[in-house]
């Protein structure tokens, strides 16, 4: 008569002591919340700096939220610049790491993004989506609340990065000399983020540490090599873009700031910034991989910090040179009508951005993901752009800074100095990543 009962005991031993199986996110989850971020950047014209200081911190939250719970990933505290150690909230207990990574990107940019408010009906969605795989309300609510504390962490550590300092500086303007940058066509806009260097960078040591070398000297001479540097974008219009050249130019393009005249209205033309190009292409690359959801929000928030640190550092060197943009040098001192291929940003020329964010980035996936990576780009095909197949990332960063020559609106040395800048940034960035 014993033995039912032992036998009883034992089954509600072995079920008491069985883990119940949670419904598991994908890698697909980590890149959605980026591009709805993107989306909201192309409605609120968000310039490309700061782009990637929203994404950094948002990317750095789903980070902290799954490291805090998985010992694959390191809390960034010692490794980030002034990065608060983080006390495990409570509700990490019950919380489902990775439901609590999504739910803390959301909170942090919801919070960072001028229109952030507007990605609540995509949070809504998500949360909509996860009770239909199975997550009970009891672990939403604890993630949610778990997700809330990792967000107040890194808000509290994005405001005191000195960035709204930026408001109160005196408006900037370029000194009128020769050689230096004016605004050009068609908007005129006035400098963008001139002070973004002062913000306090979250790996490199400094705004200066990659300083690049001094660009090629300004001279109106024509033996000079400033002037030649001018010829060979004028000589590169003058014989005229071939398709293929036309297509690579079109597709790096990424300016925010592109307008189009229309009669006497001037249209905003929506795309995206080069950062969230990049992150796009590591979703995609994370995607194709199958990485794992813990390995995307890892590869991801990495990109994501080389992003603004990147930029920090160009940035700096932008306002150091203040030099010329082709267009302005090309029309005052070679043919006044001349116009580039593509519409030029409105900030100095050198170095070039997207030379310096694209060879950091590329340094970073290619150290995750491996050498020789194929892959499809698609990330722009809803803003009309057609997808392009590389080979490698580092191939594809060198063709987004060449793609800057075609359009007219770098010259080479900008070019050049920016890919070692951003490959130093990116260097820089592993290096520290493996001490961790």
């Amino acid at each position: 008569m014993k033995k039912p009962f032992f036998v009883i005991c034992f089954f509600i031993l072995v079920c008491g002591c069985r883990t119940i199986k949670q419904p598991q996110l994908q890698s697909a989850d980590v890149s959605k919340v980026i591009a709805q971020m993107t989306e909201l950047m192309v409605h609120d014209v968000t310039n490309p700096p700061l782009a990637a200081r929203f994404f950094a911190y948002t990317c750095l939250a789903g980070y902290e939220a799954v490291a805090q719970k998985q010992p694959q990933l390191k809390s960034l505290h010692g490794v980030l610049n002034n990065y608060p150690a983080i006390v495990k909230p409570i509700a990490a207990k019950t919380a489902n790491y990775q439901l609590s990574a999504i739910l803390a990107m959301y909170k942090t940019a919801r919070m960072l993004q001028p229109s952030g408010i507007l990605l609540k009906k995509s949070e809504d969605a998500f949360l909509d989506s996860c009770r239909a795989l199975g997550f009970d309300d009891t672990v939403i609510d604890s993630s949610a609340s778990y997700a809330a504390a990792i967000s107040n962490y890194i808000l509290k550590y994005a405001r005191a990065d000195g960035y709204r300092k930026i408001s109160n500086y005196p408006r900037y303007t370029p000194a009128a000399a020769a050689g230096n940058w004016d605004p050009t066509p068609p908007s005129y806009m006035a400098a963008v983020e001139p002070y973004f260097y002062t913000v306090r960078p979250l790996m490199i040591d400094s705004a200066f540490q990659f300083v690049t070398v001094s660009p090629v000297p300004f001279s109106t001479d024509k033996n000079s090599g400033f002037y030649k540097l001018m010829l060979l974008n004028y000589a590169k219009s003058q014989t005229g873009l071939t398709q293929a050249e036309q297509d690579i130019a079109n597709f790096w393009d990424c300016n925010p700031f592109a307008v189009q005249n229309d009669g006497h209205m001037a249209v905003g033309l929506k795309k995206i910034s080069p950062g969230a190009h990049w992150l796009g292409i590591t979703g995609i690359a994370c995607k194709q991989s199958k990485a794992t959801f813990n390995k995307t929000i890892e590869v991801t928030t990495i990109v994501a910090i080389g992003l603004m640190d990147g930029f920090i550092s160009c940035w700096a060197d932008k306002y150091r040179t203040n030099r010329i943009r082709p267009e302005s040098a090309i029309r005052k001192y070679i043919n006044p009508q001349w116009k580039p291929f593509l519409q030029t940003p409105p900030f100095p020329e050198y170095s070039s951005g997207h030379s310096v964010i694209s060879a950091t980035s590329a340094a970073i996936l290619t150290h995750y993901l491996g050498t020789g990576f194929n892959y499809t780009d698609s990330t722009e095909i809803k803003y009309g752009i057609p997808p392009r197949k590389f080979n490698s990332f580092e191939l594809a960063a060198k063709e987004a800074a060449q793609s800057r020559f075609l359009g007219g609106i770098h010259f080479m040395d900008a070019i050049d100095n920016g890919l070692v800048q951003g490959q130093k940034v990116g260097g820089l960035i592993l290096q520290k990543m493996n001490k961790n």
